[in-house]
C-alpha cells in the first residue's frame, strides 16, 4: 500500500493529458472517476480488441454525454488493417459518430482518415499507433491529411521522441503510451496469430489469440521426441514473450521531451486494472511522488515491468508467462448516507471476502486507505451495507489480498 499524501498545495502538477482504456461502459465509468483527461474505446468493429466488451451504438451516445459531462473527451478506435468491406461499413457509421459528438477518430488506414474527414468533419484525426510513425517527416504528412494528433510507436526511445519533437514544423500534439502490455511485433503489427490459428483470429483485426506468450520449444525434425525449450527457466520457454510498460517514474521526462498525452494500454483489462492504473498516474500526474504510487501498480495482474524502448533496447524476455497481481476488487461502492456513529455505505459485492479481512479503499484525491471488515462480503452482484469511519463517494473500490 502506497504511503502516498493527499494532493496539497506545493506540489507541483505534470501537465499530460491521461488517456485511459474503457473496455465497456463500468470501466469508462471507473477512468472517469479516477481522473481521466480522456477516454478510448470502440465500437463493435473497426478496434484492435475485437474481444473486448466494446460499446454499442446507443451506448456509445450515452458515454459521450457521460464524458463530457465530467469534462473529458472520448476518442474511438477504428484503427484496424481495413479491407474493402470495412471501408464500405464506414461512411454512415461516422455521420453517426459525428452527430453524437465524439471527439476524435484513432485511425492507421489512409481510406478510413479520408472517409473520417468527408463524413466526421468535427471528429479529430490521431493517427494510430498501428501507423508506426517514428519520423517527423512522417507524422507531417499525416498532419497534411488531416491529422491532429500522432500516437507514436512504441519503439521509439525518448531520445528519438524529443528528435521527433524537434523537428516538427506543424503544431501537432504527440501521443505516447506509458503503462501496459506490449507486443513482440512491430506495433503490434503481427501474423503469428492468424498464421497460427486462421484469419479469424488475425492481430490486424483486433482479434489475436497472443500466441507469442506460449511456452515455445526447439525441434529438429530427426528427433521430434526430445523438443529443446529455447530459453530454460523450472516453467518453460518464453522467447517471444513481452515485459509489460510501466513509465509512472518517467512522465516529466516524457513532458520534457514534447510528449503531450500518456495512455494506458488495457482495453481488455477489467474495471480494477481501469480504476487502479488511472488513479495512480493521476495521483503522480498531480505533483505526488512516483515511489508512493509503484507499488499500486503491483496490486493489478501484469507480467513484470519494464521501461520498454525509453532507453533502449526492452527487456523482452520476462522469463516466465503468468500474470501476478497482489490484490482483487470485492466491492464497488454504490451509496453513502452519514449514520448515528460514522457512515453507513452501501457495496455491491465483487468478489468474496470475510469478516476480518483487511481491505484498500481506492478514492479519487486521497491516499490509498485501509478498512478492517466486520461483516462477510458473500454474493458476487448482491448488495451490502457497510459501517466504516469515513465517507465515500459513488465507484469507490473495496480490494483485498489476491
Amino acid at each position: 500500500m502506497p504511503n502516498s499524501p493527499c494532493k496539497a498545495d506545493g506540489l507541483v502538477a505534470i501537465p499530460l493529458e491521461l488517456l485511459a482504456p474503457a473496455q465497456g461502459p463500468e470501466q469508462l465509468s471507473m477512468a472517469l472517476h479516477f481522473g481521466a483527461n480522456s477516454v478510448y474505446l470502440a465500437a463493435p468493429h473497426w478496434g484492435m480488441r475485437a474481444g473486448a466488451r466494446n460499446f454499442a451504438e446507443d451506448e456509445l451516445r450515452a458515454a459521450v454525454a457521460q464524458a463530457h459531462a465530467a469534462g473529458a473527451s472520448v476518442h474511438l478506435t477504428l484503427n484496424v488493417v481495413m479491407d474493402d468491406s470495412d471501408i464500405a461499413a464506414l461512411p454512415a457509421f461516422l455521420e453517426r459518430m459525428d452527430a453524437w459528438g465524439i471527439d476524435a477518430a484513432i485511425v492507421s488506414d489512409l481510406g478510413a482518415m479520408a472517409l473520417v474527414r468527408k463524413h466526421a468533419p468535427h471528429v479529430a484525426l490521431h493517427v494510430s499507433t498501428q501507423a508506426s510513425i517514428m519520423n517527423a517527416r512522417a507524422a507531417e504528412e499525416y498532419v497534411r491529411l488531416g491529422a491532429r494528433r500522432i500516437v507514436l510507436a512504441r519503439e521509439m526511445t525518448l531520445a528519438q521522441m524529443a528528435a521527433l519533437k524537434r523537428n516538427l514544423t506543424s503544431e501537432v500534439e504527440l501521443e505516447a503510451f506509458a503503462h501496459g502490455s506490449l507486443c513482440m511485433a512491430y506495433s503490434g503489427r503481427c501474423l503469428l496469430s492468424s498464421q497460427m490459428m486462421g484469419l479469424h483470429r488475425s492481430a490486424s483485426k483486433g482479434a489475436c489469440a497472443q500466441p507469442c506468450r506460449w511456452e515455445w520449444q526447439l525441434v529438429e525434425s530427426r528427433t521430434p521426441e526430445r523438443p529443446v525449450p529455447l530459453v530454460v527457466d523450472e516453467r518453460g520457454s518464453y522467447l517471444l514473450s513481452s515485459n509489460d510498460l510501466c513509465l509512472l517514474e518517467h512522465l516529466e521526462e516524457l513532458r520534457e521531451a514534447g510528449i503531450d498525452a500518456i495512455k494506458v494500454e488495457g482495453r481488455s483489462k477489467g474495471s480494477y486494472y481501469t480504476a487502479c492504473v488511472t488513479n495512480a498516474y493521476r495521483h503522480v500526474l498531480d505533483g505526488e511522488p512516483a515511489d508512493a504510487w509503484l507499488s499500486e501498480l503491483d496490486a493489478v495482474s501484469h507480467r513484470p515491468y519494464s521501461t520498454g524502448f525509453l532507453f533502449g533496447s526492452p527487456m523482452q524476455n520476462p522469463g516466465h508467462v503468468d500474470y501476478t497481481r497482489e490484490r482483487r476488487m470485492v466491492g464497488v461502492v454504490t451509496g453513502c448516507e452519514r449514520g448515528s456513529d460514522g457512515w453507513l455505505v452501501q457495496v455491491l459485492c465483487r468478489n468474496k471476502a470475510q469478516t476480518g479481512s483487511m481491505l484498500q479503499v481506492l478514492s479519487p484525491k486521497m491516499p490509498v486507505r485501509e478498512l478492517l471488515l466486520e461483516d462477510d462480503l458473500v454474493r458476487n452482484g448482491e448488495t451490502y451495507h457497510l459501517h466504516i469511519p469515513w465517507p465515500l463517494d459513488p465507484l469507490d473500490v473495496l480490494c483485498a489480498k489476491a
